[in-house]
């Protein structure tokens, strides 16, 4: 007698759910950078080409998804705080790690909204902290001991800088989308050290109708 051996390819399987999985938080990163945590489940189906099966098989609700987005943007910093403290020059290995803050923050619309969703955010939130906070703040120390970042800037000053530039970015979003790195630029130049040379302004400023039609998108009119 003949025996066909039919088992399933399993490594296959795995694969396959593992890209699947891959492509729905993907697709779930844009959606919340464009339009915040407004969107659903479906739209992230649609918007990764899987069907909506597939995403509920994954994660049961948006929450699941949420924390699983949140998670992998803070395995991301954690990379980029830890390339900044090997690279071999101090101030460029912090302008790196700011460029990668802000260029997050001020793309990603929803990264405020997912840690303000989290059902357990201030724990998630402390955690964040304790895992990014040593390496960022050897990372500003080690620019300040070579002398290319002013003595007085604290890892608290580094936030706040960061939050400097999103608050333009989401003035400018509606009109400009890169403007933000001028004022990143800006903002280096106003704490490096003095033997550190200035950087390029390489974007222009909003011009005046790019400030008026921001200003109309921030403070719609009125309905009557």
């Amino acid at each position: 007698m003949n025996h066909v051996t039919t088992a399933p390819p399993p490594r296959r399987l795995r694969a396959d759910a593992a890209r699947n999985q891959q492509r729905i938080i993907a697709a779930a990163r844009e959606l919340f950078a464009d339009r915040g945590l407004e969107v659903t489940l479906d739209d992230v189906a649609e918007r990764a080409g899987v069907g909506v099966g597939t995403v509920y098989r994954r994660f049961a609700n948006k929450q699941e998804l949420i924390s699983e987005v949140f998670d992998q943007m803070v395995t991301e910093l954690a990379g980029a705080v830890d390339a900044a403290l090997h690279h071999p020059d101090p101030w460029q290995g912090l302008v790196g790690l700011f460029e990668y803050s802000c260029r997050h923050i001020a793309v990603n619309r929803g990264f405020g909204e997912v840690i303000l969703e989290l059902h357990d955010s201030m724990d998630r939130f402390v955690c964040m902290k304790d895992r990014i906070r040593p390496g960022m703040n050897a990372v500003i120390q080690r620019a300040k001991d070579a002398g290319a970042l002013q003595p007085d800037i604290e890892p608290a000053d580094f936030f706040a800088m960061v939050n400097m530039v999103d608050g333009i970015a989401g003035f400018a979003r509606p009109v400009n989308s890169d403007v933000w790195e001028r004022y990143m630029a800006v903002i280096l130049n106003g704490v490096r050290g003095d033997g550190v040379p200035r950087m390029p302004l390489t974007q222009p400023p909003l011009t005046e109708d790019e400030v008026e039609r921001a200003k109309a998108a921030a403070c719609p009119p009125r309905k009557r």
